[in-house]
């Protein structure tokens, strides 16, 4: 079984700050790395690290070669990532001592996907496999069409939020996966509550204090594991990343939420983005 990711590819600029910059305020920063990111990379990565088998749909540009190979090295499978005239995507990061981030994002390449492109990248997909995507690329609902069409299971990681991108999508979708604000907004652009919106599995990660699973079969809440924090960028997306692999592989939901959780809360133990995402071996050592 395949998990067909249609998802962004940035090249990460991380500065470590003391304190995250305020409105007019220029700050020195720290520390400074460059990496691979990205929320569709970076969830990429992790279905590999979680030992799912994924293909990645997006572009780079030329000046993203590199992160292309990255993805390669890492076990994504890379066949559907065209190369654009536009350059790369990548995003600002700033990152304070408490692990809390700020983030600048440029879409670049990953707007530039066309019909063609993710119609060839589905040709050999089947209801066993799975449909990935989040909102940082182009032609959303054209992908959630085609991946209908062909019957795969679809899930959605909706960040950055957009409820114009999000609320027409809702009725197509098997899994949803969202942060707190996200589920406050969404509840906001629909009007019902989150146990109310058409969707089968939504969660909804509430940072230290774990997360919520909503279903047909009520709610049920899960304890994050306590860990010290040093950066909680790519948390989100390792976590639905292991989710969606272990779903994918025939994991029960809880037991796939809870992986999923130690695999998040091994991540902010980390400084970095797609580079450090953690193994299932380690996830299992690890708690």
């Amino acid at each position: 079984m395949t998990i067909f990711n249609l998802g962004s590819i940035n090249v990460d600029l991380v500065y470590r700050v003391p304190h995250l910059p305020g409105p007019g305020e220029t700050l020195a920063s720290t520390g400074f790395s460059k990496g691979l990111g990205g929320k569709g990379a970076n969830m990429s990565v992790a279905v590999t690290r979680a030992g799912g088998v994924c293909t990645h749909i997006g572009a780079v540009g030329d000046d993203g070669r590199w992160a292309l190979q990255r993805l390669v090295d890492y076990g994504v499978v890379a066949d559907h990532i065209a190369t654009s005239r536009d350059a790369t995507g990548h995003a600002i990061i700033a990152v304070d001592d408490s692990g809390e981030n700020s983030i600048i994002l440029h879409p670049g390449a990953n707007h530039t996907l066309s019909e063609s492109h993710i119609r060839d990248a589905l040709q050999t997909a089947t209801s066993d496999d799975t449909f990935l995507f989040q909102n940082e690329t182009n032609a959303l609902s054209l992908g959630v069409d085609l991946a209908r069409e062909r019957g795969l299971r679809i899930a959605h990681a909706a960040a950055p939020f957009e409820a114009a991108a999000v609320v027409p999508l809702l009725g197509a979708l098997d899994l949803l996966v969202l942060n707190e604000v996200e589920a406050e907004q969404l509840q906001a652009a629909t009007g019902n509550s989150i146990s109310d919106i058409p969707v089968g599995d939504i969660v909804v990660t509430l940072g230290a204090r774990g997360c919520r699973w909503h279903s047909s079969g009520g709610v049920k809440e899960f304890a994050a594991v306590p860990v010290k924090p040093v950066d909680t960028t790519g948390a989100g997306d390792t976590f639905t990343g292991f989710l969606v692999a272990a779903i994918d592989q025939g994991m029960q939901m809880d037991a796939a939420i809870d992986l999923a959780g130690r695999a998040g809360a091994l991540m902010v133990t980390r400084l970095g983005t797609a580079d450090v995402i953690p193994t299932l071996q380690e996830v299992q050592e690890a708690f």
